[in-house]
């Protein structure tokens, strides 16, 4: 016998097709049809050696009721029609019936039928069935037996009771596996996201201090080498054998120091890779939700070097992420502000407000990455201020003095023959 488990197992109901087949599950089965069988082969095999009259009545029936069983177990509709099913069960049960009515034995095919009977009917007609199988079961075996015992009434009543518990014990047993499995499959897919999150963050903060290094070191390194170079070539004499090597030199260091920057634009942050720092700002206000959001622009845009326009946007993204979660504000605006040896970035909104004082000594409730702002514009040798009082709204500003070989390479581009003339 090769049936599914879904056609024999009491709470194969409750399991997906997918994994029926379960070690556990194929054991119960094959004890399910073995409990069956054996049961059928007790009852025609006693028949045959106590010669009781109806004999071949007996090896009839219970070859009727293997037939039914072998036949339903076999059958697909019974495993995916709830009517087919019920069917097959009724006609198993008229085929017990009449093996109960020649044989007192029979009544033992009782316990197997109390699990199908739980399997394919729903719960409470499944119960029901089952009680009335017990009377079934207790009504046969008066009908053969002259002794009314006790244990003609406990026996079918409490195998009834104990098939009821079983099959609820298991699938209150499974229903809980279900749900620890659906827990450890959604703990797996989080620590999946979140790794996958971790990694592209560290991806990002590695680049973001790939470029402040690269630019912070090999690009200034050049920058001044460069400047140097170029001291030295106007103070000797025309004509002295030094100057081609030093101008060779120079015009070196000038496209080494172009290789490194464009390392630096490589490693810049996708916010920043399609566009200025202004448009990507304009891009973080059009996306923000909640609160209205307005980006405005002052004073003549330039190129800042990627360190800058990296913490202006973190700065700007961490502001704008505490205006949404504990500002409550209405509105707020970024306002970047271009000026002759620096670059300022305003967020302010129309919040609740809070007091800087205890946020920044943290006995507040704190989490507003202040810090964390703070130390980004320091380490360019900023200026980093928050101005807000309760039910007065949040003012951030932070100030970035440009340095002093972007304002030399600015005017260069600006006006060649002034830096020329210095």
């Amino acid at each position: 016998m090769t049936a599914p488990v879904s056609s024999v197992l009491p709470a194969a109901r409750v399991l997906p097709a997918t994994r029926a087949l379960t070690p556990v599950s194929k054991v119960l089965r094959l004890c399910l049809h073995a409990l069956l069988f054996g049961l059928l082969a007790l009852a025609a095999g006693r028949a045959v050696t106590d010669s009781a009259p109806r004999a071949g009545w007996v090896i009839a029936a219970c070859a009727v009721l293997a037939a039914v069983y072998a036949g339903g177990v076999r059958a697909p509709a019974v495993h995916s029609s709830p009517r087919a099913g019920a069917l097959w069960l009724a006609g198993l049960s008229s085929a017990w019936a009449a093996l109960l009515v020649v044989c007192p034995d029979g009544l033992w095919i009782a316990f197997p039928l109390y699990f199908l009977e739980l399997h394919l009917l729903r719960l409470r007609w499944g119960v029901t069935a089952v009680a009335v199988t017990a009377c079934a079961a207790i009504a046969g075996f008066l009908a053969h037996s002259s002794a009314v015992t006790p244990g003609a009434f406990l026996g079918p009543l409490l195998g009834g009771a104990v098939a009821v518990a079983t099959v609820l014990g298991y699938q209150a047993l499974y229903r809980e596996s279900e749900r620890r499995r659906e827990l450890i499959e959604e703990l797996i897919t989080t620590r999946a996201e979140l790794a996958a999150a971790e990694r592209g963050a560290g991806i990002l903060a590695e680049r973001e201090r790939l470029a402040r290094e690269i630019h912070d070191t090999l690009a200034q390194g050049l920058s001044s080498i460069q400047l140097l170079l170029r001291a030295a070539e106007r103070a000797l004499p025309e004509g002295a054998p030094a100057r081609p090597h030093i101008a060779r030199a120079r015009e070196a260091a000038q496209e080494n120091l172009a290789e490194a920057r464009r390392f630096v634009r490589a490693l810049t942050p996708p916010d920043l890779e399609h566009g200025s720092l202004a448009a990507a700002l304009e891009r973080l206000c059009a996306g923000v939700p909640g609160p209205r959001v307005r980006f405005s622009l002052t004073g003549s845009p330039r190129v800042l070097p990627t360190p800058y326009e990296v913490a202006l946007l973190r700065i700007a993204q961490s502001a704008l992420a505490n205006v949404v979660r504990h500002a409550r504000a209405g509105r707020a605006e970024i306002t970047l502000t271009f000026m002759d040896a620096s670059v300022t970035l305003d967020v302010v909104d129309d919040g609740h407000g809070f007091d800087p004082s205890s946020a920044a000594s943290g006995s507040g409730d704190g989490g507003f990455g202040l810090p964390a702002m703070r130390s980004r514009a320091e380490t360019l040798g900023g200026l980093f201020t928050v101005e807000s009082a309760p039910g007065q709204g949040t003012a951030v500003a932070v100030t970035l003095p440009l340095p002093l070989e972007h304002l030399e390479d600015t005017a260069r581009a600006e006006r060649p023959d002034a830096v020329e003339a210095l």
